[in-house]
């Protein structure tokens, strides 16, 4: 049974936002702070992702987890549902919200196997991953993986020949050492 009214849901589920909630501000903010320069939710893309980096080839979807369904497991015929310590179902309107998360997890994973094909590398942040005590564990992991995604397109590659600021090779410097 609801606590709330009808019409008190109903005006509690429409002031939910999809675009510029906190989750996504604190990946815009973050990002921001560490030098990475974005667009929003591009039109062109399927799924409109919310920050699109064209410089790495990078798609980031910062995703609640209840809308959907972080590590909650949904059975084909919806008899059984693993919850998580994050995302709960609601046992009011069960069958509804068990639908919608399934729906919204199928389409997920459609829209980032398009954006695959299409060549664009997709990162979801979870919203329990931007809690306080991991938010800026989580950022830094995004940034050291947008880092690694741009050195991997650019095929930048270390070589031996690399000259020291005083002019030795590294090579020159390892046979020094040993």
């Amino acid at each position: 049974m609801d606590k709330l009214s009808p019409q008190q849901r109903h005006n509690n589920m429409a002031a939910i936002r999809s675009k510029d909630t906190k989750p996504e501000l604190i990946v815009r903010k973050g990002l921001w702070r560490r030098g990475f320069r974005y667009r929003l939710n591009h039109k062109r893309l399927p799924g409109h992702p919310d920050l699109v980096l064209r410089k790495y080839r990078t798609c980031i979807f910062v995703n609640g987890c209840f809308w959907h369904g972080h590590h909650v497991t949904i059975a084909a015929d919806d008899s059984e549902v693993l919850n998580s310590p994050c995302c709960k179902i609601p046992h009011t309107n069960r069958q509804f919200w068990l639908a919608k998360i399934s729906r919204n997890q199928h389409r997920d994973i459609d829209e980032q196997q398009q954006l695959a094909r299409m060549g664009w590398h997709c990162i979801t942040v979870w919203e329990c991953e931007l809690k306080p005590k991991l938010r800026e564990q989580t950022l830094d992991s995004l940034a050291y993986t947008l880092n690694h995604i741009f050195l991997q397109n650019h095929e930048f590659r270390y070589s031996e020949e690399v000259l020291l600021p005083n002019g030795m090779d590294v090579a020159a410097e390892r046979k020094e050492r040993n």
